[in-house]
């Protein structure tokens, strides 16, 4: 079986970022050699370039740039409750909650935007 073990963004902002990523979807930020970050979702990584980190040239092809990316993250809770989670954190919501489908099927999505302007969701089954 073939599964994702991570995908990588890109941010403009590294403190804005880490606390949105940590604080907002629940993730354990992992800091790697040269000053890689990395952010931990259970057995799923996001891996981060951002200023001042060379990644070398095993990259994405040009242009790649902080705000382009449209990521969706599985959220263990009621809709209702990633709704809350949201407004805590004064996180405005795109659209939902909205009936999609999933990697697991029909689920219920949450949207909204990380710091530099991605397309976030949540889904619960």
């Amino acid at each position: 079986m073939i599964r994702l073990d991570h995908c990588v963004i890109h941010v403009s902002d590294w403190d804005v970022s880490n606390a949105f990523y940590r604080d907002v979807v629940g993730a354990e930020i992992v800091e790697g050699g040269s000053g890689r970050v990395a952010y931990r979702l259970g057995d799923t990584q996001l891996n981060v370039h951002g200023p001042g980190v060379d990644v070398g040239t095993l990259v994405a092809r040009e242009p790649v740039m902080p705000g382009n990316s449209d990521l969706c993250f599985v959220w263990d809770g009621s809709p209702e409750d990633a709704v809350a989670h949201l407004q805590r954190h004064d996180v405005p919501i795109e659209d939902g909650p909205v009936t999609r489908h999933g990697a697991r099927g029909e689920g219920t999505s949450v949207y909204f935007r990380d710091p530099d302007g991605s397309l976030l969701e949540f889904i619960a089954y």
